[in-house]
C-alpha cells in the first residue's frame, strides 16, 4: 500500500510517517518506482509507535520499545522497567504543571483587572 493509505490506516499524518522512516524509527519497502510500499506489518509498527507516543514516549523511548517488541526473547522485566521510567518522567511534568497553575492562579487573583495601568501579572512575569 502507498503512504497515503498507511497514514490513513495508522492514524498518523504522511509527513510524520516520512520522518519516522528518515530517523530509522520504521522503515519501508521501495517499489520499483521508488515509491514507499507498506505492508500490514508495517501499519501495525506505524499504530504501535502513535499509541506509544500518545503516552508521551520519546521518539528515542519507542525505538526502544518497538525493539523490544520486535524481539521474542525479551524480558518484561525491561519493558516494565522502561513503562516506569516513562512514568516518572509524567509525575514530574504533573508537579511542573501543578505548580505553573498555582502561580498563574496567584496571579491572576492578585490582578485587579480593571484600566489602571499597575498589574502583578506582568511585575511577576518581569520578576518583581
Amino acid at each position: 500500500m502507498n503512504i497515503g493509505e498507511a497514514a490513513r490506516r495508522s492514524g498518523l499524518p504522511t509527513k510524520t510517517i516520512r520522518y519516522y522512516e528518515d530517523i530509522g524509527l520504521v522503515s519501508s519497502a521501495r517499489r520499483d518506482n521508488g515509491f514507499r510500499d507498506y505492508d500490514e506489518k508495517d501499519v501495525h509498527n506505524l499504530r504501535f509507535v502513535a499509541r506509544a507516543r500518545g503516552l508521551g514516549f520519546t521518539v528515542e523511548e519507542c525505538r526502544h520499545l518497538l525493539e523490544l517488541y520486535k524481539d521474542p526473547a525479551r524480558s518484561s522485566a525491561e519493558v516494565r522497567g522502561a513503562a516506569e521510567r516513562h512514568i516518572e518522567d509524567v509525575r514530574a511534568k504533573i508537579a511542573e504543571l501543578q505548580a505553573m497553575e498555582k502561580t498563574l492562579h496567584h496571579l491572576i487573583h492578585a490582578c485587579a483587572g480593571d484600566g489602571r495601568p499597575d498589574c502583578p501579572i506582568l511585575d511577576g512575569l518581569a520578576g518583581g
